[in-house]
């Protein structure tokens, strides 16, 4: 099975926007913001604070979170900019646990539907 590629978000004025006017759902280990857009295509950033620790490890959780997401990619519907916020607990996870807590937070914002 070959997975498609993520298509990511650059620009800081992108993020701005999701933060500013998306809706956002918490967990200990991932916060995510998301916003419907025009594009019709999923669109992803990912935040990681130097509060996590040095390049390495923010650098794991950007994997850790990319490959959760591209197991669920298939499953989202419309055109969608989510930004996902890494955080302390993600240090500690494996993909398939950010994967779970992933899925149950884009159900919850409507980004999968039921």
């Amino acid at each position: 099975m070959v997975l498609s590629k993520v298509v990511t978000i650059h620009q800081n004025t992108d993020f701005r926007r999701v933060y500013g006017r998306g809706k956002s759902c918490v967990s200990p280990a991932l916060v995510v913001y998301c916003l419907k857009n025009r594009a019709g295509i999923c669109r992803i950033g990912i935040t990681t604070s130097k509060k996590l620790g040095g390049a390495v490890e923010r650098n794991r959780c950007r994997r850790v979170i990319k490959e959760a997401y591209r197991h669920l990619m298939p499953l989202c519907s419309g055109g969608w900019d989510i930004v996902f916020v890494a955080r302390t607990r993600t240090l500690r996870s494996k993909s398939t646990d950010v994967e779970r807590v992933m899925y149950s937070q884009l159900q919850k914002l409507g980004v999968i539907a039921e």
